[in-house]
């Protein structure tokens, strides 16, 4: 076997390791539940308390009930 036959060899198990990567722009998109209702912004769903009362102070002036009403700040206990 010459190394022409090795190389395609090689590359014909090459194709069938690779896989197609996925983009995770869409699930982003779909994760992105809390809202401003002033500037109607869009935050993830893992944005934490500090940085949605950042965004309000420094965008609005106003409190993080103010822009979010329906945003619980998380306690504690699990």
């Amino acid at each position: 076997m010459g190394n022409g036959a090795k190389a395609a060899q090689k590359r014909e198990r090459n194709a069938k390791d690779n896989k197609v990567a996925k983009s995770q722009l869409k699930s982003n998109v779909k994760a992105m539940d809390i809202q401003c209702q002033i500037c109607k912004s869009t935050f993830l769903k893992t944005t934490r308390a500090p940085q949605l009362t950042e965004h309000a102070v420094n965008k609005h002036s106003k409190t993080i009930t103010e822009c979010f009403p329906g945003y619980e700040i998380p306690t504690g206990g699990k």
